[in-house]
């Protein structure tokens, strides 16, 4: 597919790239165990910044999705039977680079029975097994609306359970075909309902064509599924193959929808660079630190 225009980033957009020793350090790790991070797969911008930190997103069921998600890099096409050994390496990387918080994620595996569930509640259980003091963030596929999928990820007991609404209902044929916003809706209603101990999250990219009042909506729609979290970021065609960016949204446009979130209840983080898992750790424990002093109040 050929796009029909391409617009330059904003100058206050750029960043520079990290190609330090702690990424070449981090990038031998993961292949020496076979593993892979959705920050390299998803060509993610963040990747030199979180590397060098020494903190990264694992993928796991594999790199290759059975999706065609028209805004996102990773690699489409028929996957590799799931890794055995996959969680237990996840676990050992992770310890190996002292985390604190792990995000998990995958590409969606439609052609496993459960699509992926149990590969993700193993994961957990190695972590827990491995770094005991951990906290765990999921970012996970739809399960084709499977809930007894969802409730086996849910019930290994992660801090957060994350699945992102990517865009507003009217672009999803556009942007996500295989993809149905009401079924993604209610796996957060259904976490929400029954793990409400565990932390919703939700994220969407902003600039491909939606209008602030349908973000507003979503907004709602996630209020009323129980969701607690929602990050939002500016959508970067990966290549000129991919859907083109509709418009770069400004800084001050980020900061109304923070305010907008807060004023459903949502703790929105808001920003050009902002991504699902970006600086999890740090949000999870702002989110942590808040739920804290309400109990003391």
């Amino acid at each position: 597919m050929k796009t029909s225009s391409y617009k330059r980033k904003p100058d206050f957009f750029r960043t520079r790239t990290r190609r330090d020793d702690e990424v070449r350090k981090i990038r031998l790790g993961l292949r020496r165990l076979h593993l892979h991070t959705v920050c390299e797969e998803a060509h993610c911008p963040n990747l030199g910044e979180c590397f060098s930190k020494k903190t990264a997103t694992f993928m796991i069921l594999g790199k290759i999705c059975t999706r065609n998600c028209r805004f996102c890099a990773v690699q489409k096409g028929s996957p590799l039977p799931p890794d055995e050994n996959e969680p237990a390496n996840v676990a050992k990387m992770a310890k190996q680079l002292a985390l604190k918080h792990i995000v998990i994620t995958s590409p969606t595996r439609d052609d496993l029975a459960d699509a992926g569930a149990e590969h993700f509640a193993q994961t957990i259980f190695q972590i827990r097994k491995t770094i005991p003091k951990a906290t765990v963030e999921v970012l996970t596929p739809d399960f084709q609306g499977n809930l007894e999928a969802l409730e086996k990820v849910l019930s290994a007991q992660p801090e957060v359970f994350n699945h992102n609404l990517e865009t507003v209902p009217r672009l999803y044929k556009l942007v996500r075909p295989k993809a149905n916003y009401a079924r993604s809706l209610n796996l957060l209603k259904f976490a929400h309902k029954n793990f409400p101990h565990i932390i919703t999250k939700s994220g969407i990219m902003v600039g491909l064509g939606e209008t602030k009042e349908e973000i507003i909506s979503l907004m709602q729609d996630l209020k009323e599924a129980g969701c607690k979290v929602l990050t939002i970021g500016q959508y970067l065609a990966p290549s000129r193959k991919h859907l083109p960016v509709a418009k770069y949204y400004q800084p001050e446009e980020y900061k109304e929808f923070e305010e907008v979130g807060a004023g459903f209840g949502l703790v929105v983080f808001a920003g050009p660079l902002v991504r699902s898992s970006y600086l999890a750790g740090e949000v999870f424990a702002r989110l942590k630190e808040s739920r804290d002093e309400r109990r003391i109040r």
